[in-house]
């Protein structure tokens, strides 16, 4: 009975310390959070979504999509056609709107789809295939050039 005190002690440290470092940011979601602020900060809108059916972006569960980044530019006086296509072996596979996009060679790792609606132009991609950020200059600039087309 002498040792409950010690018992109970013991217990209570273990739930604190547990409590807290269940609290700790992995290094992934560290990670996505600088990659995220950083796109941000070049004007890229980086958002989580629901993958559209188009995309083939496979369910989640089968009542259920799958969520996706998607990272678009705004073109402030863009009037751009619709443009939904998807990426097959690097190359561009329009689905709908302009045929001229069939084929546009992509030199962007883990990238699912691009969409470009009225004053936007966006992709669906993989976070994890480009966790340092290294891809989002080229991103934007390939985002660009597709809108100047």
């Amino acid at each position: 009975m002498e040792h409950a005190g010690i018992w109970v002690t013991v217990f209570i440290v273990l739930f604190v310390l547990g409590s807290v470092l269940g609290l700790k940011v992995s290094p992934r979601e560290k990670a996505l959070g600088l990659m995220r602020e950083k796109a941000r900060k070049m004007g890229l809108h980086p958002r989580i979504v629901p993958a559209p059916a188009w995309t083939k972006i496979p369910k989640a569960t089968e009542d259920r999509a799958s969520m996706v980044a998607y990272y678009s530019v705004l073109i402030p006086d863009g009037r751009l056609a619709l443009l939904q296509a998807i990426v097959e072996e690097g190359q561009l596979k329009v689905v709908q709107g302009e045929q001229k996009f069939n084929g546009t060679t992509l030199a962007l790792k883990g990238i699912y789809a691009i969409d470009m609606q009225s004053n936007s132009v966006g992709l669906y991609w993989d976070e994890e295939s480009d966790l340092r950020a290294t891809q989002l200059d080229a991103m934007k600039n390939f985002l660009l050039a597709l809108a100047a087309r």
